[in-house]
């Protein structure tokens, strides 16, 4: 299975740091259907009493609407990757130094993986870097192909 690799569009809401908050939001975009494969959530250090949730994907009018009725807004200055494919020991080593080689400086990375498969999000903070950063994540996945393993050990690095 080839890796795919596409530009996504996170969308983030502000909350208060409370029980119950982040559920209240989640809540909101599955009752209007919304299928999430991201969610990151964690407290604001600099805003005290408040957290902040990443979402993505967001697909449709209806999703998009349900969003921003909850307070959801496109990330204007959040740009990602999403990397689909199978997963094999050193994956995240490959992806994160060809961006790197690059000459793009990464703004966050999450990768899961799922028995054989994986999914990464890296997270770019300009816009003009994000196809540089998919051209050298193709490359280098490209030329990394082999067949996917499967390794035992829970602390590979991704």
């Amino acid at each position: 299975m080839p890796y795919d690799i596409s530009k996504v569009d996170v969308w983030a809401a502000e909350m208060e740091d409370r029980p119950g908050a982040l559920g209240e939001k989640l809540r909101a975009l599955a009752d209007a259907g919304v299928n999430l494969e991201f969610v990151i959530a964690r407290r604001q250090p600099d805003k005290p009493g408040t957290s902040v949730v990443f979402v993505a994907p967001l697909k449709g009018a209806a999703a998009t609407r349900a969003a921003g009725a909850a307070g959801f807004a496109r990330a204007a200055a959040l740009h990602a990757l999403r990397i689909e494919g199978p997963d094999r020991p050193g994956l995240g080593a490959t992806m994160t130094e060809a961006v790197g080689d690059a000459g793009i400086n990464l703004r966050g990375v999450s990768a899961a993986a799922l028995g054989r498969n994986s999914i990464t999000y890296l997270g770019i903070d300009s816009p003009d870097d994000v196809k540089p950063a998919q051209a050298a994540v193709k490359k280098a996945l490209a030329e990394k192909a082999g067949p996917a393993r499967r390794t035992a050990s829970p602390t590979r690095a991704r």
